[in-house]
């Protein structure tokens, strides 16, 4: 063209560069493409009216979608919409490549969208290329449409702003990924620090409580709800030349501020910084605002949550109480883990009560649910206990008038649809002098003694129904002796069967570390709730991997000995080095009117026994302790006394148990019948015990027998020595 020469039309140099163009009303519904355009979509060269459904037809489905969000963003941002957009055709293959550039506009009397572009075929660059690394290819677009997925997913499993803000910080945008960010909350007309990342610790200090009428970027945005972008240090300067100095000396070469919107309100803004010279695409704007909308999203969550748990913590905090001052020759540890998530407030709780006599009373228990209702609950029944315990009633007493105080409020407002719980509850009067407690217990756990030995035995006890279920329920007790250096474990089922255990498996768990622990009983507790809640709990799950998490609350009660609490001498350096007693004693009563307690005997012994190493003598001892119980009961007029020890090192221990009565009636070997249902007692003894005997009494006797671990030297009365009672 030379010198002087008009312009060509701008239609003439569009057909020249190959550029269409065309026209979207979204109120009219109407595509009004040129011939250029109209042959780019694969149509007739020649100027075309389409539908919205025909031009969708001749576009990938997904890049029909990008298009409307795209035109969105740049109403929103009064920008320019560019979009690469993939030609369809009618086999549904992929002909070519354009790119859309337009300018579009909102009518709010409408409703609708109205813009006017240009298309131009561009071509694929190769990946890896300059250009491969800005252009929107399709490799592109499925890995901006995977990091969204996986961000979506990352941020909706965060509990907490902490975890918000470590997924944030971690996320690897595709072909852009910022060095910094910073999240920005409002309080009052006051820009707050909510987190941030990729700066030194203080160097937020100048932006915290910043007024949101200050020049600058993140207080704009909250003020607008609009984006701010700026590519380049000039454009910053010349935009916010106040707070430039502020920002400068982070040697970041882009930004991105946009705002933190969840139902139509902006909460902050996000502000994202780059080491690097970022264009800011559209396509680059829309993943930046899909990010920082499920940003929003996620704290929010997180925000809402951490208020919850703050309530329900103090709220539990509160209703449980502290163990109170130091008992002379007792020790005390106590922990609470609550479910957690929301508001999970748990029903199950402990306590220690003074009590008129000078001993002590412990409680633990848990109310059925885990809402507010069961935390109300929880500490209504913990006051009543507490009242009925400080009037000086006996265990069964306070037990039976708690069952009804609960009983009365779970049915005080009856309706179609009542609400009524229960509550299992061990209640533990304490002798502090003589070791001795008395149990009642209302459906819970029974109690578990760790010996001076390290033994670890479940006490059976006497119980009832749990409380609230009927108002005049009785609850007997059972009495149990705390020797020096044992310790008592209360617990509720969470402690058994967090991590998918059943009450079976989860005891097997506990006994484990309970037997293996050689610290203090803080420690102690601190091993069991690790055990459970803790990191190693998810190596060792159990048979139910799909049971609910519960509340955890323990109690441990331990009768210092000689080495303090547990068995323990003190080396040179004056540390207590735990050491193991070698006897195992278990001690029972039967009385002529409770013969079912035999059957409680039996598994007090397996109990004593459960790491036997032959399987045949536990149950052979078993037997002959039912014989000999029996026989007292049967023969005699007097009640029974069981005693089992059990000495000596493992695989060289023996076992023996002793059953005492008043009665001076001396047993005798008989022979019976095939058919005779009785008198095989003494056979049996002689058959399986390594060595027995009867040996008298100032007043009554005691038939006693041992039995002999295997692998132990041998002595007189090594199994099938045996030749007649010893002492007899």
């Amino acid at each position: 063209m030379r010198t002087g020469e008009p312009l060509p039309a701008v239609g003439e140099v569009l057909v020249a560069l190959a550029t269409g163009l065309w026209h979207w009303d979204t109120a009219t519904g109407l595509v009004t493409v040129d011939a250029e355009a109209a042959r780019l979509l694969g149509l007739p060269r020649q100027e075309t009216v389409l539908t919205e459904a025909q031009t969708r037809a001749r576009l990938h489905p997904v890049d029909w979608n990008e298009i409307t969000g795209v035109i969105q963003l740049a109403v929103a941002e009064d920008t320019l919409a560019e979009v690469r957009i993939r030609i369809m055709d009618d086999r549904g293959r992929v002909v070519r490549v354009v790119r859309s550039r337009s300018k579009p506009s909102f009518d709010p009397v409408k409703k609708a969208y109205e813009l006017i572009g240009t298309l131009q075929e561009v071509t694929e660059p190769a990946p890896g290329t300059p250009a491969g690394r800005t252009a929107v290819t399709g490799d592109w677009r499925r890995s901006r449409e995977a990091f969204l997925l996986d961000a979506g997913r990352a941020l909706a499993e965060a509990r907490s702003t902490e975890e918000v803000l470590r997924v944030a910080a971690g996320l690897s945008m595709p072909g852009f990924s910022p060095d910094g960010l910073a999240v920005f909350g409002v309080t009052g007309d006051r820009l707050t620090i909510i987190g941030h990342h990729g700066q030194e610790p203080g160097d937020e200090g100048p932006f915290a409580q910043m007024s949101i009428h200050t020049d600058y970027p993140a207080a704009e945005v909250v003020r607008t709800g609009r984006a701010v972008y700026l590519s380049s240090p000039e454009k910053y300067k010349e935009r916010y030349p106040l707070t430039w100095p502020l920002a400068s000396h982070f040697g970041r070469q882009s930004w991105a501020f946009l705002p933190l919107t969840v139902a139509g309100r902006t909460m902050g803004a996000w502000m994202a910084g780059f080491a690097y010279p970022v264009a800011f695409t559209p396509d680059e704007r829309s993943v930046l605002t899909t990010v920082a909308r499920m940003l929003a999203q996620a704290l929010t969550r997180a925000g809402a949550a951490e208020t919850q748990r703050e309530l329900t913590d103090g709220l539990q905090r509160s209703m449980l109480p502290t163990l109170g001052p130091e008992i002379p020759g007792m020790t005390l540890a106590a922990r609470y883990i609550p479910t957690g998530g929301g508001l999970q407030v748990g029903g199950d709780w402990y306590d220690m009560i003074p009590l008129p006599s000078g001993g002590f009373a412990l409680v633990i228990g848990d109310v059925q649910g885990h809402d507010v209702r069961a935390a109300g609950l929880m500490g209504q029944l913990r006051i009543a206990l507490r009242a009925y315990a400080a009037e000086g009633h006996r265990p069964d007493a306070v037990l039976s008038r708690a069952s009804g105080f609960f009983h009365g409020i779970n049915h005080a407002d009856d309706g179609e649809d009542p609400d009524l719980r229960f509550a299992t509850c061990l209640y533990i009067e304490v002798d502090p002098v003589t070791g001795v407690l008395e149990t009642a217990r209302a459906g819970h756990l029974d109690p578990a003694i760790r010996m001076a030995d390290g033994t670890v035995l479940v006490r059976a006890t006497a119980g009832g129904l749990p409380l609230g279920i009927d108002p005049d329920a009785d609850y007997p007790t059972t009495r149990l002796a705390l020797e020096p250096g044992e310790a008592v474990l209360l617990c509720t089922d969470g402690l058994l069967e967090t991590g998918g255990h059943d009450l079976d498996t989860g005891w097997r768990r506990v006994r484990k570390i309970l037997e293996a622990h050689e610290g203090d009983l803080e420690e102690l507790a601190d091993a069991l709730v690790q055990a459970v809640h803790g990191p190693s709990s998810h190596h060792t799950t159990g048979p139910l991997s799909d049971r609910r998490e519960d509340d955890i609350a323990v109690l441990l009660l331990c009768r210092q000995g000689a080495g303090g609490c547990g068995p323990g001498t003190e080396d040179a350096a004056g540390t207590t080095v735990p050491i193991r007693r070698p006897v195992r004693r278990s001690m029972l009563t039967v009385a002529q009117a409770e013969p079912e307690r035999i059957a409680v005997a039996r598994q007090q012994l397996r109990e004593l026994l459960h790491d036997w190493t032959c399987a045949d003598q536990v149950d052979s001892a078993v037997l002959l302790v039912s014989e000999t119980l029996t026989n007292v009961l049967v023969h005699t007029d007097a009640d029974a006394l069981l005693v089992a020890e059990v000495t000596g090192a493992p695989g060289e221990r023996r076992i023996r148990i002793e059953v005492t009565d008043t009665s001076d009636d001396l047993p005798h070997k008989r022979r019976p019948g095939e058919l005779a249902s009785s008198g095989r007692g003494l056979v049996l003894i002689e058959l399986l015990a390594d060595t027995w005997g009867v040996a008298p009494r100032g007043e009554g006797k005691s038939i006693w027998f041992e039995l002999y671990e295997p692998g132990e030297p041998g002595e007189p009365g090594e199994p099938g020595d045996s030749g007649g009672p010893a002492g007899a």
